[in-house]
């Protein structure tokens, strides 16, 4: 049988939340001011149904590994069978299909596509390493791009520049992520830089991709994109970022490494946040 709260602990709601947040902030950027709430709505439940269909699936794929270390998440504890976790993976990939077509072809398309790499991650991408830590990128950038494309049947320039930035910080995270559970994922053969190159080098490589990021945040400010008030939040962020970048370089050790990843999120927010403020004065 079947448990509801099991279902819920599977889709990670909170995860599906701050995607369907996450389309919303698209959508705001894109500088539509009359929104049509109703394709919001659409827009929302599909990045939330798609988000929860790929925690299922992953769950799904993940289930031997998590008989061994996560004994109490909803498949291996037995609140959720695997029968039912492919059911409830269908049954929202279906809703979100449905709810993107109903905006438009161009949001049932890019939903697919974003489908296809939430899918591909859980199935072989988390054990490719680099590759890997791209498709995760790509799922963070999605609904963003999704949101101005939901708005205004398109990718305005400063959405893309603003998923951009989160795509490159966020691969720099994930790379900094290999560094901390190295030991792990060299006992289960996950090809994460950090276990092929070494800390070093992988600490080098996050940092590359954090100052990729900081060289694009001036482009919306040259293009006369955003307001005064983007610029400093956004150096917020810049300084953040390479500080985070120095710090890792000088000390790629895994305790260093859990600490830039939790400030990367917060800076991330702080881009966020400075792309919304730069929409005003």
């Amino acid at each position: 049988m079947v448990k509801i709260s099991g279902v819920l602990r599977l889709i990670r709601p909170v995860n599906c939340l701050v995607m369907s947040f996450a389309v919303v902030v698209g959508m705001i950027l894109s500088g539509y001011n009359s929104l049509q709430w109703l394709n919001l709505v659409y827009g929302a439940i599909t990045a939330f149904a798609l988000t929860g269909a790929a925690m299922a699936v992953n769950d799904y794929y993940d289930f031997d590994i998590d008989r061994i270390n996560e004994p109490e998440r909803p498949i291996p504890s037995g609140a959720v069978s695997l029968k039912a976790a492919l059911l409830v993976t269908c049954v929202l990939t279906a809703v979100g299909f449905v709810f993107a077509f109903v905006v438009s072809i161009f949001c049932l398309l890019f939903a697919v596509g974003a489908w296809i790499i939430m899918v591909t991650y859980s199935t072989v991408g988390k054990r490719s390493g680099l590759a890997g830590n791209f498709l995760v990128s790509a799922c963070v950038a999605a609904p963003f791009l999704y949101g101005s494309l939901v708005a205004v049947d398109t990718v305005v320039l400063n959405v893309l520049l603003f998923a951009s930035m989160a795509f490159l910080s966020n691969t720099g995270r994930e790379i900094s992520k290999g560094i901390v559970d190295v030991e792990g994922d060299r006992s289960y053969h996950i090809r994460t830089l950090a276990v092929i190159f070494g800390e070093r080098r992988a600490a080098l490589a996050a940092a590359a991709f954090f100052v990729l990021a900081v060289c694009l945040s001036p482009i919306p400010v040259v293009l006369g994109l955003v307001s005064f008030w983007f610029v400093p939040f956004v150096l917020v962020t810049d300084i953040g970022l390479i500080w985070c970048s120095l710090s890792l370089v000088g000390n790629p050790s895994r305790t260093n490494a859990r600490r830039v990843k939790k400030r990367v999120l917060f800076l991330f927010v702080f881009g966020l946040l400075s792309f919304i403020a730069g929409m005003f004065g």
